[in-house]
């Protein structure tokens, strides 16, 4: 059955597409060889320094997805048999660890419930530890999208100062970038890796990443089998405003206006709408009677919130019931929260109204779907927050 009206798509990402991206990204296919489309690729590589909070960082875009930058970071930074550190907190960061031991590189964990950031303090036990200096890097995603946790990555880098330890600090932050503050060169990252469907406010389809001078070092000698995430033949290519492949040019017209809208409301006032939104989310799932998966009010997320079901009900099954009942997408439990939390995403193209209606959405039906939240009540923390912070 169709629905008329807008579709509520309340995931933790993609998120829905602007009109003026989408406008953006329909205009006519240019060559790819030629000087309109180098200085669209330029255009692209300047403002997502920006948005990185980078000056010395290098860009590097592929056709691909998150997954596929996770595969990048690795490849182009490791060698098989080289140890890293890998901080576990959720679905997403386990994945990261995983693609790194499918290149045969050793994993070692700081593994902790979902529900926590990384605890920069073990961080640097298990970093001073390694007196012999065999971890080679530190993997971490700073927005989990899994659990809703942001974690401190300037203290993860500062446990990483304190134990003098000279491994590279690899990041993930597909769902944070351009919603939740990042800056890579003051907090000593050296890959960024990210995509471009959450706060970027486009359709999957790109791996994106920064990369530090210090990784592009580590990248002459590592050994991992490389070819297409082989970042050396792209980077020579784009700063000719070329790729070394057929690129995703739509995406990067689309790209270079989610760079205008960004510029335009300004980086700071970004991550403050995000974070106002956020607030607003989380006093109305209280309002409703119902727990944050998130255990540590600092470490909130901004992009999205994972809310655990009442005992006895399953989260998937609530979904299901949303999506059949008011055409409302919600983001399901992975990993251990499978079946016991939904998350709610508030992250890229959105306002006020907007989360409203999806807030509203959850109460009704939650409601219809026999958990006994008080109607109105979730709505009316959420509004008079937002009145109160207008």
């Amino acid at each position: 059955m169709s629905r008329s009206g807008r579709p509520f798509l309340q995931i933790p990402g993609p998120t829905l597409v602007p009109e003026r991206i989408v406008r953006a990204m329909s205009e006519s296919i240019i060559d790819h060889r030629g000087p309109r489309f180098a200085a669209l690729v330029r255009e692209c590589l300047d403002g997502l320094k920006g948005v990185f909070q980078t000056e010395r960082g290098h860009i590097v875009l592929y056709p691909g997805s998150g997954t596929g930058a996770w595969e990048a970071a690795l490849v182009n930074t490791l060698s098989p048999g080289d140890r890293v550190l890998a901080c576990v907190n959720g679905h997403f960061s386990t994945g990261f660890a995983r693609v790194a031991q499918a290149y045969g590189i050793e994993v070692d964990r700081v593994e902790v419930p979902y529900g926590a950031g990384i605890p920069a303090a073990e961080v640097e036990a298990r970093l001073r530890a390694d007196g012999g200096h065999q971890i080679r890097a530190l993997l971490a995603v700073h927005n989990e999208t899994s659990t809703g946790v942001t974690s401190d990555i300037r203290a993860v880098h500062r446990a990483m100062d304190a134990a003098r330890h000279p491994a590279l600090l690899l990041v993930d932050t597909v769902s944070s970038l351009a919603s939740i503050d990042f800056r890579m060169d003051e907090w000593g990252v050296d890959v960024t890796l990210t995509g471009p469907q959450k706060g970027l406010m486009l359709p999957p389809g790109m791996a994106i990443l920064a990369v530090s001078d210090k990784a592009l070092a580590a990248s002459e000698k590592a050994t991992c089998p490389r070819s297409y995430w082989d970042w050396a033949p792209i980077l020579e290519r784009n700063r000719r405003g070329e790729f070394p492949y057929t690129p995703a040019t739509p995406l990067l017209f689309g790209l270079r206006e989610a760079l205008l809208m960004l510029n335009e409301e300004g980086l700071a006032n970004v991550f403050q709408r995000h974070a106002r939104l956020a607030e607003a989310c989380r006093r109305a799932v209280r309002g409703m009677g119902l727990e944050i998966l998130c255990r540590d009010p600092a470490e909130y997320s901004s992009t999205l919130t994972a809310v655990v079901m009442p005992a006895g009900s399953d989260s998937d099954a609530y979904i299901a019931h949303a999506n059949t009942t008011l055409g409302m997408s919600l983001g399901v439990g992975l990993g251990e929260a499978k079946g016991k939390v939904f998350r709610i995403g508030h992250l890229g193209s959105l306002n006020e109204l907007e989360l409203l209606g999806g807030l509203a959405g959850v109460e009704m039906t939650l409601r219809s779907f026999g958990v006994a939240v008080p109607l109105g009540a979730g709505l009316a923390a959420a509004e008079a927050y937002l009145l109160q912070t207008g």
